[in-house]
């Protein structure tokens, strides 16, 4: 049997960060019933296996004037250019995600843009030059779910 990456600290540790990244580690200390400089040594383990990537503040894309979003279904013309296509989609600051995928599509991408004229513009001059073979958009109206994995779900595999 292997060694659980994480324990059950860690797990509390992650519940209340992932609430509220900005959380004291004084105060996470005091939850778990352990030392500030153990939440600490903790986090910084985390990060070290790559359990925590780091933090960040989560812009609202609405408010900040991007009324389009769409997810881009990328089929490329040749196997070989992924190398090139991953280089080009990470320098569109538009492309906020990028999944390698089965099924129809080799790629699909989230985009957002301004309004659907910029949408159209940032596909036809950034993301066809790739060298498609077939190119799906979908737009999307709205998102009711956009979450973290929740640590709650997350069970220790035996092995």
């Amino acid at each position: 049997m292997s060694e659980p990456i994480i324990d059950e600290l860690d797990r509390k540790i992650i519940q209340m960060i992932a609430q509220d990244a900005r959380i004291p580690f004084l105060e996470v200390a005091r939850a778990c019933n352990v030392s500030g400089a153990a939440i600490h040594q903790r986090i910084q383990r985390m990060q070290k296996l790559g359990v925590i990537r780091g933090t960040q503040f989560i812009f609202d894309p609405r408010a900040l004037g991007y009324q389009a979003c769409a997810f881009v279904g990328i089929s490329l013309s040749d196997p070989a250019r992924y190398a090139k296509a991953e280089e080009i989609l990470k320098n569109i600051p538009e492309v906020v995600e990028c999944h390698y995928t089965t099924g129809e599509y080799d790629i699909m991408v989230k985009i957002y843009a301004f309004n659907n004229q910029e949408l159209h513009k940032i596909i036809r001059e950034k993301i066809q030059p790739i060298g498609l073979s077939k190119l799906e958009t979908i737009i999307s109206f709205d998102s009711f779910i956009n979450r973290s994995l929740s640590i709650n779900e997350m069970e220790e595999e035996d092995d």
